[in-house]
């Protein structure tokens, strides 16, 4: 709804311009938002960040999992021939560890969605700004984005901002160098 509206705005936006007489004098951009959030070093980096981040404890879910399958087969392969008592504290380790696992996994998720949310909304700042400092420096008038059903290639943006934006972004960090072996103190 939110983008109709705000294509709504930029037609009548555009129309009463238009009207105005100073049609000829309108610079339009377009800027396709969801190829320069994906294209973006910024958004890149935002991922490996959260990818650093959140990796081994995904990797310990992981581990988790195949640990619960490993006691899930052991129980399916030698229930049969297992004590009653080992036979019953095994199914207890296998559901409980089952009820563990799906409690981390969706406290992993939780705190994955909410550090997402937080880099997305830093880095949706950052690029409305870009656009609004390219628009400005470029001489646009108006520049869309959401909600449009078409835009010729003379007016779509997005890769000059993604060029602006790479040439902004921090060089990567280079991997740090093992320490120089030291000669034996005699």
């Amino acid at each position: 709804m939110k983008t109709i509206k705000t294509f709504l705005v930029g037609a009548t936006l555009a129309f009463s311009l238009a009207s105005t007489g100073q049609a000829a004098d309108l610079k339009i951009g377009y800027v396709n938002y969801q190829k320069l959030l994906e294209e973006s070093p910024q958004a890149k980096a935002a991922a490996g960040l959260l990818e650093t981040e959140f990796g081994p404890k995904q990797r310990e879910l992981v581990n988790l999992q195949k640990s619960l399958k490993d006691k899930a087969d052991k129980l399916q392969r030698d229930g049969a021939v297992m004590s009653e008592p080992e036979r019953g504290k095994v199914e207890r380790e296998v559901r409980d560890g089952e009820r563990e696992l799906s409690r981390r996994a969706n406290e992993l998720q939780e705190d994955i969605n909410l550090r997402r949310n937080e880099e997305i909304g830093k880095i949706n700042r950052l690029l409305l700004g870009e656009v609004q400092t390219y628009a400005r420096a470029n001489g646009y008038d108006l520049v869309l984005s959401d909600g449009v059903v078409y835009a010729g290639e003379g007016i779509d943006v997005t890769a000059q901002l993604i060029s602006a934006l790479k040439a902004r972004a921090p060089a990567p960090a280079a991997p740090a160098a093992a320490p120089a072996a030291q000669p034996p103190k005699k």
